[in-house]
């Protein structure tokens, strides 16, 4: 059972690790992992595994580990993905159509349903197996697809504009990867994307290694 207290994004990130970890060893025929063992492969330590687990539940045996199908099983559940979620694109410009040609993303639990754009050029287009849809349509096909999720891959102008769009047709989880901050109301939950944080990290750490940075 999920703790009622609030578990920090960075678990739930870790967690999202954890999972993908234990499926490579799970196709590979592996039956059993020591949390050290996984802590290896995840690159954290064994304390930390176990604090992230505790979150939701107790898990193990003592002297034993994990047994992988069932932390596998437990670990879907708790983060959602023993269901399908019906996912939607906002603005088909190269990431866009990157993330549409996706393979990986149905073995994940996201269904791409539905491409949008506002451009007339590319209305009626196809990619892949979708049509690019005008956006104004968001909302009416949004109740037919079924869509819980929208990702924005505008450009950064044009981000609020596919938010207000977004919020109107009633989604309530945006994955927002264009470099602008979006307005929405408090029920609509907002994670935001930017590689370029990932490259100041990256910065931050090659410069710490090289004397530059103390």
């Amino acid at each position: 059972m999920i703790k009622k207290e609030k578990i920090p994004k960075v678990t739930i990130h870790r967690m999202a690790v954890y999972l993908q970890v234990l499926e490579d060893l799970d196709r590979e025929g592996e039956d059993v992992i020591s949390s050290s063992k996984l802590a290896e492969l995840c690159g954290v330590n064994p304390s930390q595994i176990r604090k992230d687990l505790a979150y939701f539940g107790e898990f193990g045996v003592r002297g034993v580990g994990y047994f992988i199908k069932d932390l596998i099983g437990s670990i879907k559940h708790f983060l959602g993905l023993d269901h399908v979620w019906n996912c939607a694109i906002v603005g088909i410009g190269n990431l866009g159509r990157a993330i549409l040609r996706h393979k990986g993303l149905p073995y994940k639990g996201f269904r791409i349903v539905g491409a949008f754009d506002c451009d007339p050029f590319k209305i009626g287009e196809k990619v892949g197996e979708l049509e690019i849809i005008c956006t104004r349509r968001l909302k009416e096909k949004a109740k037919e697809l079924k869509i819980e999720i929208a990702i924005i891959t505008t450009p950064p102008e044009r981000a609020q504009r596919a938010a207000n769009h977004i919020v109107e047709a009633g989604i309530k989880a945006i994955v927002n990867f264009a470099p602008a901050r979006i307005s929405v109301p408090e029920d609509v939950i907002v994670d935001y994307v930017d590689f370029s944080t990932h490259l100041i990290y990256l910065s931050f750490n090659l410069a710490r290694t090289k004397g530059k940075n103390i």
